[in-house]
């Protein structure tokens, strides 16, 4: 199996959930295209998935276990708060850049980036709302104070002051 293929479990609004891997772009035409375990390609409708959970491992319970950040997350980015149809709430960040928006849905970073999840795509269908919480810049976006300006004593001023 090539690097570029990613394992993800696929949590749906029945509760089911389906294991299997994904190639970097999987969603085609409003369909995820998953390879199962089985090595068999399955096209499922954006419509019926709650969330792409991309693993470290395949296990049983693939649950987050924390939803929420406990205080203001570290990473750089888009502090986000994402609210399902079905009532769930999950908080996450994602780069604030235009380019990594998908018209089909999010790529967001959970709260416990020491689990087993590395990253969770939603589908826009899934969602009834989304709250940006707070933009998270980095060092180099801090304001820096004005270099002091010096006024060479041999300039003659062009206005009166």
């Amino acid at each position: 199996m090539p690097s570029t293929h990613k394992k993800v479990i696929v949590r749906k609004f029945d509760r089911d959930s389906i294991n299997g891997f994904v190639a970097p772009r999987f969603i085609v035409d409003g369909k995820l295209e998953l390879l199962n375990p089985a090595g068999k390609l399955v096209s499922i409708d954006l419509d019926t998935i709650k969330g792409v959970y991309f693993v470290r491992e395949f296990s049983e319970s693939e649950d987050l276990s924390r939803k929420t950040f406990a205080s203001r997350p570290r990473a750089e980015g888009l502090w986000l708060r994402l609210h399902f149809k079905d009532n769930d709430v999950l908080e996450g960040t994602m780069p604030n850049d235009l380019t990594q928006i998908s018209p089909d849905g999010f790529l967001v970073a959970p709260p416990d980036t020491r689990s087993n999840t590395q990253r969770v795509f939603v589908p826009r269908t899934a969602l009834s709302s989304l709250d940006v919480l707070a933009v998270i810049g980095g060092p180099a976006a801090r304001r820096r104070k004005p270099p002091e300006r010096r006024v060479d004593s041999r300039q003659v001023p062009m206005f009166s002051e």
